[in-house]
């Protein structure tokens, strides 16, 4: 797959972006944001970086993006923004060597595809025919604005748009979000995309009607967990719905990590794991009233839609976990032992 010209700016877009520091009027003076204390974020491909670099970073390839932004993309590493991906040497030669078959598939999607979907995917790195788009477990958007938190390349928001949703990608690293955008307009999604943090959002209050999470709060501290939380409890209108998937204590898969690791707390981007009871506790007390649903067993990442791209085995594993989910809706304790759940909460003011 070939890259085609790079979009502008939309400047219809700029009154629901402010700040991430102070939450100011951002204008477009040049090629970047400019708010009234002067703090000022690039554009890149159309896409504003508005990570904050004073403070620590949840993710090291925040600061490689921040980086990145003020170079321009004059050898072929730098055209893809290999620097800010989360992916082995290896696997950027991979991309570079994809990138030179101009074939059908984004290469950094091809390459990215196991860090988004699971571990159980990676038999699909570097040789994905198709893009696993999964089913968004949301009623139909018709029209409502959605903010996928965590975006990478793009998967959950290109659901969200195909479920009618105004949606809206941000995420740390600007070679996945570059990645989202050259996807988006190959299959002519209508999407936009940011690169920032989810514990500062650049984001006026209420802009959205949902936010969706996936695979992404729990790498964070529980302490970068709380401050996300409440980042998108004020980016939610009242009534608005935040769903948000999380790995949980119990769950056989997460009990296996957890004791490969002797059960103590995560460190850095390792997973951190949550007790149902913790989850509806931060989430009530963050953004309003919130429930649990199963998302899967035996996994994290484990959609229905992606059985065709699996192996036997996976699809077996992927079919009991499908068979344990429906029973839980059933059987509401099955949930506690899922490892991974959605929690749903309500905006309340």
């Amino acid at each position: 797959m070939t890259d085609s010209v790079s979009p502008a700016f939309d400047r219809s877009w700029l009154a629901h972006l402010v700040c991430p520091r102070d939450y100011g009027v951002l204008q477009l003076v040049g090629n970047a944001l400019v708010c009234d204390a002067s703090h000022r974020y690039p554009i890149v491909s159309g896409v504003p970086i508005m990570l904050i670099g004073e403070v620590e970073q949840t993710i090291s390839v925040a600061a490689d993006s921040l980086k990145a932004s003020t170079r321009g993309a004059d050898d072929v590493a730098q055209r893809w923004q290999l620097a800010t991906l989360s992916l082995s040497d290896d696997e950027k030669r991979g991309i570079i060597e994809l990138a030179a078959q101009a074939g059908a598939i984004d290469p950094v999607a091809a390459y990215l595809v196991a860090a988004t979907n699971g571990l159980m995917y990676k038999h699909l790195i570097g040789r994905l025919e198709q893009y696993p788009i999964p089913e968004l477990p949301l009623p139909p958007g018709k029209g409502r604005r959605l903010l996928d938190v965590g975006c990478s390349w793009g998967r959950w928001t290109l659901a969200a748009a195909a479920a009618g949703y105004e949606a809206v990608g941000i995420d740390p690293s600007l070679g996945a979000v570059l990645a989202a955008e050259r996807v988006a307009r190959q299959v002519g999604a209508p999407t936009r995309y940011v690169v920032g943090d989810a514990r500062h959002l650049p984001f006026a209050p209420a802009t959205f009607d949902t936010v969706f999470s996936y695979s992404v709060l729990q790498h964070f501290s529980r302490a970068d967990a709380g401050q996300a939380v409440r980042q998108i409890g004020r980016v939610l209108r009242d009534g608005g719905i935040a769903k948000v998937q999380m790995p949980t204590r119990f769950g056989v898969r997460c009990l296996y990590h957890q004791a490969r690791r002797g059960f103590r707390e995560g460190r850095g981007f390792e997973v951190r794991y949550w007790t149902g009871r913790a989850l509806r506790q931060l989430f009530s007390q963050t953004i309003g009233p919130s429930m649990l649903e199963t998302d899967c067993y035996f996994g994290i990442g484990l959609q229905a839609s992606d059985a065709p791209l699996m192996p036997p085995m996976l699809q077996r594993v992927l079919r009991a976990s499908e068979a344990l989910k429906a029973a839980s809706r059933r059987c509401p304790p099955l949930i506690g032992v899922a490892d991974s759940v959605f929690v749903q909460s309500t905006k309340h003011t």
